[in-house]
C-alpha cells in the first residue's frame, strides 16, 4: 500500500513539474516576442535618436544595421542619409565597410554618415549637442576697417634741409673769433669772426678818390664801385664805405641762421682764401628722426603718416611729426628699412644722438573683410578657416589673409561677409575633415596600367633594327608568354631608360610585357659581350 501511494506521489509530481515547465517556455517565448517587438519598433522608427548624437546611438544604430543588412554605400532609412564607413571613436583612423563589433574595444563600431545628398568631400557633419561637447564656437565674418599699429625706435638726427655755412670771400686774415667751440648756440645775425683784408685797403682807397675828385664821372665812379664788389665785399660793405667816407679793411662775418655750431673750422689768427668754409651751422627748429621698421611693417607706412615719438631723455613730452620719405635701402644684417620723421623742434629739447620710440599712426584705414585670427588655422602653405554651414555642417575653405592686429585678421580673398567661421575647436574639425579628403583622393586614384601591373618576360635576342620608337628582334622561344622563335618588334621605353650604344647586331639581354593595346613593350635593353663561335645561335631563350 505504501508502495503505491509513493508510486502515485511521485506521478503526480512529475505531472505538474512537467505543466510549470511548459508554462514558463510559454511566458518566455511570449516575453521575448514583445520585447523583440519592442525593439524593433524604436530601431525602425523614422524618430529614434540621432545615430550621431552620442557614442551609445552610434552603437545603438550598428546593431540596426546589422540586423538590417545595411552597409557602407547603403542609404540608412531612419536617416535618409548614406552611411559612409563604420569606425572606432577611440581610433578613429581605422574604418570599416560593414557594421560589427570592434576589434579594439569591447563596444560596438559607429557609423558616419554623409550629407543628405550625398557626401561632400572635405565636409564634416557634427550634431548640436557633439558641437556643445567640443565647446564649438562660432563668429560672423564682418566688413570694418582695420588699424595696424606700427611702433619703431630710432634716433634724432639733424635735418640736413635746415643747413648753413659761414664763409670767406675774400683773402685775409681772422683776427678775432666770436665762437669758439662746436656745438655752441648762434643766433641769425649774431657776430661771427672779424677780418683783416688787406686787398680791400686799395680798392676802397680808389673809390672814395674817384667820388671825391671825379664826381661828375657817373661812369668811373660806377666803375670804382664795382671793383669792390668784384673783391669780395657786400652791397652793405661798400655802404658802410660811403657812409663813412673812410677806409674799412676789415669785415665782420655774421651767422646766417639760428642754431648750433656743428663743425668749426676758423681759428683766430689763421689765414683765409675766397671760398672757404670757416664754419657750418645746423638748425634746431626742425629734427629728423630715423626709425628702423621690420620688412614686413615697412608697406605699412606711407609719406604724409602722423607720428608720435617718446624720449626717455625728455620724460612726461609727447612729439608730433610725419614721414618725410621711406629711405631705399634695406639694413641687411637687422633686415630693417629707416624711414625719416621730422619733428618739430620750437623749445630746442630733441637734439642729436637721442632714442625715441615712435608710434605710427593712420597706416592704413581701408574697408575690408575681418575675422577674428583665432579662426585661420596656418599650414605653412595655406590658410584655412572652417565655415560653418546649415545642419552642423563644416566645410574647410582657403583664404588668402591680409593685415592682422588686434585680434583681427584681413581675409582678402575666400569668405564674403555674413558667413561664420569656426573660432574653436576647428583642428579637430578640419583634422576630420582632412581625413576624408585624403579617404576622397584614394577613392578616385586612377586605375593601375598595364605597364605597372602586367607580368614580365624575359629572353636575349639579336637586333635586326632600332630607331627611336621600336626594336626589332631576333629571339628564341620563350616559354611563359607561348612565344616560339621568331623575329618580331618591340615599342621601346623612354630614351633615357636605354643604354648607350646599342647598333644592329648587338646581342642584348631584355625584359618585356605584353600591353593590350599596343603590344610587346619593352621595359629594359641590356648589351650582352659577343657571342663565342661554338655558341648557339643567338637569340636563344634563356
Amino acid at each position: 500500500m505504501n508502495t503505491r501511494n509513493t508510486l502515485l506521489t511521485a506521478v503526480v509530481a512529475v505531472a505538474l513539474a512537467a505543466g510549470g515547465f511548459a508554462l514558463y517556455q510559454i511566458g518566455m517565448h511570449r516575453g521575448m516576442g514583445q520585447a523583440g517587438a519592442g525593439a524593433a519598433t524604436a530601431s525602425g522608427s523614422p524618430a529614434a535618436e540621432d545615430p550621431t548624437s552620442s557614442i551609445a546611438a552610434g552603437e545603438a544604430a550598428t546593431r540596426r544595421h546589422i540586423k538590417e543588412g545595411i552597409k557602407a554605400g547603403e542609404i540608412d532609412p531612419a536617416t535618409g542619409k548614406p552611411v559612409l564607413y563604420y569606425h572606432d571613436p577611440m581610433v578613429p583612423g581605422k574604418r570599416f565597410d560593414a557594421p560589427a563589433k570592434s576589434p579594439f574595444m569591447d563596444m560596438m563600431l559607429v557609423p558616419v554618415y554623409g550629407g543628405a545628398g550625398g557626401d561632400d568631400q572635405g565636409t564634416v557633419t557634427v550634431s548640436p549637442r557633439i558641437q556643445q561637447n567640443l565647446g564649438v564656437r562660432t563668429a560672423e565674418v564682418v566688413e570694418g576697417t582695420l588699424q595696424p599699429m606700427v611702433s619703431a625706435v630710432g634716433s634724432i638726427a639733424w635735418n640736413e634741409r635746415d643747413q648753413s655755412v659761414v664763409q670767406a670771400r675774400a683773402t685775409g686774415y681772422i683776427e678775432k673769433l666770436h665762437v669758439r667751440a662746436t656745438l655752441d648756440r648762434v643766433r641769425a645775425g649774431q657776430p661771427f669772426a672779424e677780418l683783416y683784408v688787406p686787398e680791400w685797403v686799395a680798392a676802397q682807397e680808389e673809390y672814395l678818390a674817384v667820388k671825391r675828385f671825379a664826381k661828375d664821372d657817373a661812369g668811373l665812379a660806377a666803375a670804382a664801385r664795382q671793383r669792390l664788389l668784384l673783391a669780395g665785399m657786400s652791397e652793405a660793405q661798400v655802404a658802410r664805405v660811403d657812409a663813412a667816407g673812410t677806409v674799412q679793411p676789415r669785415i665782420t662775418l655774421v651767422a646766417p641762421s639760428s642754431g648750433v655750431v656743428a663743425e668749426l673750422v676758423a681759428r683766430e689768427g689763421m689765414t683765409v682764401s675766397p671760398g672757404m668754409m670757416l664754419a657750418r651751422i645746423n638748425g634746431l627748429a626742425s629734427v629728423w628722426a630715423l626709425a628702423e621698421l621690420p620688412e614686413s611693417q615697412a608697406a605699412l607706412v606711407r609719406p604724409g603718416s602722423q607720428v608720435e615719438a617718446r624720449s626717455p631723455g625728455v620724460p612726461g613730452a609727447a612729439f608730433r611729426g610725419s614721414v618725410q620719405a621711406l629711405l631705399p635701402e634695406v639694413n641687411m644684417t637687422t633686415r630693417t628699412l629707416k624711414a625719416r620723421v621730422q619733428f618739430a623742434n620750437p623749445s630746442g629739447q630733441l637734439v642729436p644722438g637721442l632714442f625715441v620710440t615712435m608710434q605710427f599712426m593712420d597706416t592704413r584705414a581701408g574697408k575690408a573683410l575681418l575675422v577674428p585670427t583665432e579662426a585661420v588655422i596656418q599650414t605653412g602653405r595655406r590658410a584655412v578657416v572652417m565655415v560653418a554651414e546649415e545642419g552642423g555642417r563644416f566645410a574647410p575653405v582657403d583664404v588668402e589673409t591680409g593685415l592682422e592686429t588686434g585680434g583681427q585678421t584681413e581675409i582678402k580673398r575666400g569668405l564674403k561677409a555674413g558667413q561664420r567661421v569656426v573660432v574653436s575647436s576647428q583642428f579637430l574639425i578640419d583634422s576630420e575633415a582632412s581625413l576624408k579628403g585624403v579617404e576622397a583622393r584614394l577613392n578616385n586614384q586612377p586605375a593601375p596600367t598595364a605597364a605597372n601591373t602586367a607580368q614580365r618576360h624575359s629572353a636575349q635576342g639579336l637586333i635586326e633594327s632600332l630607331d627611336r620608337e621600336s626594336v626589332t628582334l631576333s629571339h628564341g622561344p620563350i616559354p611563359s608568354v607561348g612565344m616560339g622563335a621568331m623575329t618580331m618588334e618591340f615599342k621601346l621605353p623612354p630614351p633615357n631608360r636605354l643604354p648607350r650604344g646599342l647598333a644592329v647586331g648587338d646581342r642584348v639581354d631584355f625584359e618585356f610585357y605584353v600591353d593590350p593595346t599596343d603590344g610587346p613593350t619593352v621595359t629594359t635593353l641590356t648589351l650582352l659581350p659577343p657571342a663565342a663561335p661554338a655558341a648557339a645561335a643567338p637569340g636563344a631563350s634563356r
